[in-house]
């Protein structure tokens, strides 16, 4: 086919032109292809055509003119920098057509179909990273094919004329880059073209479109600053920093709890009134940066080891569960251990005697509590006894 000839001697011209051309702006050189469309336009010469007409033995009594259409063009070509680049394509204008009524009574009815092959060179002018205006002026090859008929006294003599013309175009536009890679044009173009009965006329198409580049490489980063000069003393050598500080050692605080404001004589289950004593001094903990807490249960010396063992470790679970379950203290921060009778907080002269009587019960009540140990790396408000 002609076209492919056409796209052939453009590609040729372009690869001449990448030979002799100096790499220059590396990183925006590169192949870029592209498609745009819109609107074509021709300018029929209405005056030629009612001339021709005349000539004929016609008098022309109106035209009506088909002069707009869908118009559309792909390209490819080399940028061998911000500035200039070769470009050649397909593009198609689209039909066009006439319709021109006649006395004696009849009309001319006639339409052409142009379409082609160019080869451009492009101009830039950058605005900024991203947009750039630019011109274009080149060569085409275009293929016009005719179609005429006529009614009435009309006739037409040759109904399917066709020609193929080399001409020039030129044109201008705007182009903005979304991403080094991917970009936006708007042009007009005006296209020079040979109908198939030896008149010349012009063609504008305007279009918008999408351009992608290939090959172009990222921008090198911006060089690193210079390091500072390094200025020698000939003066003692600076001291060394001294050490940092050793981090303060653990505050270590510790609450009693009366078991009989907790728990009722001999019970495990946390009373309301205890309740009230667990929230208090949760909300105190609260403020404290803690690390371990410790809660032991004792028991006073009335009673059977094991007995004594198991009631102590009892209330020591139930103020953890209370702790961790009610106010949300991390349950791995928090230990119960039970104590039995040790660890006595009245002295043995005190309160003498064996037997569970109700006298030694009370005198020996310091002795039932439960104390919690608080560990804390800081300590806003510690709690109180």
């Amino acid at each position: 086919m002609k076209i492919a000839r056409a796209f052939s001697m453009a590609a040729g011209a372009a690869a001449l032109v990448l030979t002799m051309s100096p790499s220059v702006f590396a990183d925006d050189a590169g192949w870029y292809t592209g498609f745009n469309a819109g609107q074509s336009r021709a300018k029929i010469d209405d005056t030629r055509i009612a001339d021709g007409l005349l000539d004929d033995g016609f008098t022309t009594t109106s035209i009506s003119n088909d002069d707009l259409h869908f118009g559309f063009k792909a390209f490819g070509g080399y940028a061998f920098n911000r500035y200039f680049a070769l470009e050649s394509g397909y593009f198609n204008l689209g039909k066009f057509g006439f319709t021109a009524d006649t006395s004696p009574a009849g009309s001319l009815r006639g339409n052409i179909k142009l379409q082609g092959a160019n080869f451009d060179a492009v101009g830039s002018v950058p605005l900024g990273d991203k947009f750039s205006l630019f011109a274009r002026a080149g060569v085409t090859y275009a293929d016009a094919k005719d179609s005429f008929a006529g009614t009435g006294s009309v006739a037409v003599i040759d109904p399917s004329p066709g020609r193929w013309a080399a001409n020039y175009k030129f044109g201008f536009g705007a182009e903005y880059d979304f991403t080094r890679f991917i970009g936006m044009r708007l042009e007009a173009e005006r296209y020079r073209i040979d109908d198939a009965v030896g008149n010349k006329g012009d063609v504008d198409l305007y279009t918008a479109g999408l351009v992608f580049r290939f090959g172009r490489s990222e921008p090198p980063p911006p060089p690193s600053p210079p390091p500072a000069p390094v200025v020698a003393s000939v003066a003692e050598p600076a001291p060394p920093p001294p050490p940092p500080p050793p981090p303060p050692p653990p505050v270590r605080t510790r609450v009693s709890f009366s078991a009989d404001s907790l728990f009722d004589f001999g019970k495990d289950t946390v009373k309301p009134a205890g309740k009230q004593a667990l929230d208090n001094f949760a909300a105190e903990l609260k403020s404290a940066r803690f690390e371990v807490i410790t809660v032991t249960g004792y028991s006073d010396r009335i009673g059977s080891h094991e007995y004594n063992m198991r009631l102590s470790t009892r209330r020591a679970e139930a103020v953890k569960s209370y702790l961790v379950e009610t106010q949300g203290i991390p349950a791995d921060k928090v230990t119960a251990q039970g104590a039995d009778g040790s660890d006595p907080v009245t002295k043995p002269d005190e309160c003498p005697g064996e037997k569970r009587t109700p006298k030694l019960i009370a005198c020996l009540q310091p002795d039932r509590r439960v104390d919690v140990e608080v560990v804390a790396s800081r300590l806003e408000a510690a709690p109180a006894n």
